[in-house]
């Protein structure tokens, strides 16, 4: 279809623009004619026809308001514009509002381009479509004459649409008939009723039509001027092909996937990493504070240990406490995890050196050291952890019982 388009030609212009060689030329309502960038459906436009008179091989430049209003048409009714601005071609031969007038009501109309919107979704995107060496198209039309409620006589036209030419089939499925040369111009407007019509009414095939996007804001009818037909620099995100689009948002929707599983991994290992440490017993390197002033403590206070040494030369063992052999260290976390409070106990535990033992008869002193170690050590459960200093001797007590810092003295 055709709803817009730019005639900005001077009227001197017009009838050579439509081949006429200097066939004569009357002027009709020349005055109302108004150039424009913007013309829609309402505007008077000049169209050529032929002399009222059969023989006269004069022609009319006239100037009629574009949007047919067929002649039947009641004198009462408000004429609507935008009801036939265009006649389809394939179909004028059938419809009573135009089979009548093609036997002596043709015409031609003039113009320097006309604008077609290319739809994509919701949006519209509108093109100026013109010839590359700047000649004026042609275009087919059909003219009638009504007289309103005032007595006045309207002429309005309407242009023959055809089906998209191969070129333009991607922008919209039709397009104006255009009367590409003098024989289709003259065919059309001095033809006998008799003639076959149906050759001039196809899509226009030449590789002379130009294209190129313009501005959304001639729309509006009221815009009009040289920015109408003003080469619009589309985006690169507006121009790019329908696979493009979904393949990029393909990528991205992928991107955000594996971002946000990306994010959930490091939630999980934050929460192990927590997890782990509200588990995981303090090292054994390091003491609290409880355990450090217990430790300072039981140094500092003088602790007797009482010692069995018998005929043999045993070792020495702790009075009152039992060796319990070291536990098995198990392969799962679990098994490696104690209690703060039996670590409090091991802790406190001092460490004592076994004195060396002397031999009886002529064998050599050996002295040996043994570190009895807090992790194999273990007090039975309700053994109170803090060591209590050591009790007064009382009168008549055995003084000649060793210390453990009487040893350090001897050494």
């Amino acid at each position: 279809m055709c709803g817009r388009s730019r005639c900005t030609l001077r009227p001197d212009d017009i009838p050579r623009a439509c081949h006429l060689n200097g066939r004569p030329v009357r002027h009709v309502d020349m005055n109302r004619y108004r150039p424009s960038y913007n013309v829609s459906p309402g505007f008077s436009v000049p169209v050529v026809r032929r002399e009222d008179e059969a023989n006269d091989e004069g022609a009319v430049l006239h100037c009629m308001i574009w949007g047919l209003v067929p002649s039947f048409t009641k004198k009462t009714e408000k004429p609507d514009h935008y009801r036939m601005f265009n006649a389809r071609s394939e179909s004028i031969k059938e419809k009573a509002s135009f089979r009548r007038l093609i036997p002596k009501n043709r015409c031609l109309v003039a113009v320097e381009g006309f604008y077609e919107w290319k739809k994509d979704g919701s949006k519209k995107q509108p093109y100026y479509i013109h010839l590359k060496d700047a000649r004026p198209l042609v275009f087919a039309a059909l003219f009638d004459s009504w007289k309103n409620h005032e007595g006045e006589v309207i002429y309005t036209f309407t242009i023959l649409t055809t089906s998209a030419s191969s070129s333009l089939e991607w922008l919209h499925d039709r397009m104006p008939v255009i009367l590409g040369n003098m024989d289709a111009a003259d065919a059309w407007l001095s033809g006998s009723p008799s003639s076959n019509i149906d050759t001039l009414l196809k899509p226009y095939e030449e590789s002379d039509l130009a294209w190129y996007p313009v501005t959304a804001a001639m729309g509006k009818a009221s815009f009009d001027g040289p920015e109408c037909i003003k080469e619009l620099q589309l985006k690169t995100n507006e121009t790019r092909s329908i696979s493009q689009f979904f393949s990029k948002k393909g990528d991205k929707d992928q991107q955000g996937q594996n971002s946000h599983i990306k994010v959930a991994e490091e939630e999980i290992l934050n929460t192990d990493q927590t997890e782990s440490l509200k588990q995981e017993p303090e090292s054994d390197h390091v003491r609290s504070p409880v355990q450090s002033e217990s430790f300072t403590s039981t140094m500092a206070t003088d602790i007797k240990v009482e010692q069995d040494f018998d005929e043999s030369g045993s070792k020495p063992s702790l009075t009152g406490q039992t060796r319990n052999p070291p536990e098995k260290v198990g392969t799962h976390a679990s098994d490696n995890v104690k209690s703060l409070k039996e670590e409090e106990s091991e802790d406190i535990k001092p460490k004592v050196f076994s004195p060396p033992q002397e031999e009886r008869g002529d064998s050599k002193t050996k002295r040996y050291y043994e570190e009895l170690s807090g992790d194999a050590m273990s007090l039975p459960k309700g053994v109170n952890t803090h060591v209590r200093p050591a009790k007064k001797k009382a009168k008549g007590a055995d003084d000649k019982q060793p210390t453990l810092f009487s040893y350090f003295g001897k050494g």
